[in-house]
């Protein structure tokens, strides 16, 4: 087995007694198919690097998940899941929800084969949005507050959309008033619509 990454070993450890033996079993059947992979930590989750991105693994509360990042050239090798999740296999709540080790080693290895022969994914490109015109009563209250105003046409349009989303989609008047009061308030601070999410 190639080396081990010591974060993943962490997650592992922090995972939930459910999804230990589930994340063991996928790393050992991952090195073993595919002795040069390499792990890393990506997104938070465990990643296995094999000449470009490979495929992950990550643990929930209640499920765990395994999935190749080129898992739609898979689809014919790869089990019929009915529970959508992150990756290729549902819902993983035991090991009785993965394929035998032998059929997963097999997966593995043609996953390897796309990576050695340089197969790309295209992937659909997300159509772009329309801008959306900010309703008016949002534009009275920025232009009261120039700092806000200014703020506000500083952001991205993606933030804007954020901003006009939220207080567009409030279905009672004083809902509505309130966001708005908020926003131009946040807007003022230079904060985006979901600023409290953000590291």
């Amino acid at each position: 087995m190639t080396p081990t990454d010591p974060r993943v070993d962490a997650y592992i450890q922090q995972a939930a007694p459910f999804a230990k033996p589930i994340l063991v079993h996928l790393r050992k059947v991952v090195h073993e198919a595919c002795p040069e992979v390499q792990e890393t930590m990506k997104w938070s989750f465990p990643h296995f690097d094999y000449k470009g991105i490979f495929c992950a693994m990550a643990s929930f509360k209640q499920h765990a998940t395994f999935g190749f990042w080129k898992g739609s050239l898979l689809a014919a090798k790869l089990p019929k899941v009915d529970e959508k999740a992150m990756g290729q296999f549902g819902r993983i709540a035991s090991m009785d929800d993965l394929p035998p080790a032998k059929t997963l080693a097999r997966i593995v290895k043609a996953a390897a084969r796309l990576n050695d022969d340089g197969v790309k994914v295209v992937r659909a490109r997300k159509a772009k949005k329309a801008p959306l015109k900010p309703p008016a009563d949002l534009m009275t209250a920025l232009k009261r507050k120039p700092k806000a105003l200014a703020a506000f046409k500083a952001f991205s349009a993606g933030q804007q959309r954020e901003y006009v989303e939220w207080i567009t989609e409030a279905r009672r008047e004083a809902t509505r008033a309130s966001r708005l009061a908020t926003a131009v308030g946040w807007i003022a601070e230079g904060k985006p619509r979901n600023w409290k999410y953000m590291k």
